[in-house]
């Protein structure tokens, strides 16, 4: 058991049992048009995941962390959004006390509607993927597992605030803290403690950053930086919204990167999306990397190991992700109530 859990027989009762409210209602299907929409520069997203990295290991009470979550700071600061530290103390499976914050960023913070974007900043303090025991005790730099996402999302709030014509939805970012310090592989095998991932989200879940926040929905973006990675229907995202899920994956589809997001489930997993679902009530999808195996699916070779590094990363994944969330925002304008 890990971070990613792979729940077989969860993922069997979410396809078994459909949302009751999405099962009694049927529409006719409509052409999706897409909107008017800035182009996304995968150059400027692959600087702000080279410069996450450039910091080292982003692991929380560790010098690297406070100089990186700063930069992001002033990053979103430069950018003219409203920014908010939403620092916490979190306890982790070793009853360890992490120093954390989680960052956001809020677009046109004035608008009522308002679409929910997020990525993990933090890094794991461990790689217990690899095998040699003198590499599993180092931390890993995270370039796809946790910098992608933020690179990407530093990237579209830098176009949408650039372009001209403005989006008129609101948009909230946040780079959620201490995502990836649960249990090694060997400790969870033996004792597996439930919610010992995802802390940041969890917190902010229960504490959100303005009390009566509530968001139309939400995008989550975790590993979405590697060379022909390829994203599944995630379990989690398909119960608990799956009409995002639906429109999400035919953005994709007719902005032409059907060969990036497949239109085929995958397994149910534990990100930080699930508690936003589950806890904050926003429904929120995750776009992130599953590789199919001969018995089920898997992260890539380079999850929780050394070789997440900027060696990892394609300009091209950056572009197709990051475009297909400009997508869906400005498609979403179309629709304000």
């Amino acid at each position: 058991m890990n971070k990613f859990s792979l729940f077989p027989m969860l993922a069997f009762f979410l396809f078994a049992c459909p949302n009751p409210k999405e099962e009694k209602t049927t529409q006719t299907p409509t052409e999706l048009v897409l909107q008017k929409t800035p182009v996304f520069n995968p150059d400027s997203a692959y600087f702000f995941v080279e410069k996450q990295v450039s910091f080292g290991a982003r692991v929380p009470n560790t010098p690297p962390h406070q100089k990186c979550g700063d930069f992001l700071v002033q990053k979103l600061k430069e950018m003219g959004v409203e920014v908010i530290e939403q620092k916490f103390q979190a306890t982790t499976f070793s009853g360890a006390k992490l120093e954390a914050r989680n960052i956001i960023g809020s677009y046109r913070p004035e608008l009522s509607k308002r679409i929910l974007l997020a990525a993990h900043w933090d890094t794991r303090p461990f790689a217990d993927q690899e095998k040699e025991p003198q590499k599993q005790a180092q931390a890993i730099l995270g370039a796809s597992d946790g910098a992608s996402g933020v690179g990407i999302l530093l990237e579209v709030l830098r176009t949408i605030q650039a372009d001209s014509s403005r989006l008129n939805v609101g948009v909230d970012i946040i780079f959620f803290d201490a995502e990836d310090y649960g249990q090694p592989d060997d400790i969870a095998k033996q004792n597996y403690q439930e919610d010992m991932w995802c802390l940041g989200s969890q917190y902010w879940s229960k504490n959100k950053h303005k009390g009566n926040y509530v968001a139309y929905f939400g995008i989550l973006l975790d590993m979405v930086g590697a060379k022909d990675a390829q994203f599944h229907k995630e379990g989690t995202s398909v119960h608990f919204a799956p009409s995002v899920v639906d429109k999400v994956w035919a953005t994709a589809e007719k902005a032409g990167f059907g060969n990036y997001f497949i239109n085929k489930n995958s397994n149910a997993i534990t990100d930080d999306h699930a508690y936003v679902n589950s806890i904050a009530k926003i429904p929120m999808v995750d776009i992130i990397q599953q590789v199919p195996t001969a018995d089920g699916f898997h992260f890539g070779n380079y999850w929780h190991t050394q070789a997440d590094n900027m060696d990892v990363i394609d300009r091209n994944t950056l572009k197709v992700v990051g475009q297909t969330v400009l997508q869906v925002l400005y498609n979403e304008q179309v629709t304000v109530q």
